[in-house]
């Protein structure tokens, strides 16, 4: 049985026992539970529930494994030829680890 949700503006493969990296939960805490009623697609064993917009009743339960996980450095570079313009950036997007207990459907 898996699920599609959306957490924070991003849609997940829900599956139990699945490992998830979403964008940085704001007050979250290490350990706490979180759940997700923005469920967009339920399959139990080859039935599949769409919803419109959200399947009624479904729910995501997850655990949060750690708050603040960063994720790799993505380093953008412009340049101009023959200008001696030259700029590199790097950036390292903040993730929250979380673990799937269940999906209630």
């Amino acid at each position: 049985m898996y699920a599609i949700v959306e957490i924070n503006g991003q849609q997940f493969k829900a599956e139990a026992g699945k490992k998830l990296f979403v964008h940085h939960i704001q007050n979250a805490e290490n350990g706490a539970t979180v759940e997700f009623d923005r469920v967009l697609l339920v399959d139990k064993e080859g039935s599949i529930t769409v919803g419109a917009p959200t399947v009624e009743g479904a729910k995501v339960v997850c655990q949060i494994v750690s708050n603040m996980v960063k994720g790799d450095k993505v380093l953008v570079f412009h340049k101009k030829r023959r200008k001696g313009y030259r700029k590199l950036n790097g950036h390292r997007q903040q993730f929250t680890e979380l673990t799937i207990k269940e999906v209630v459907a």
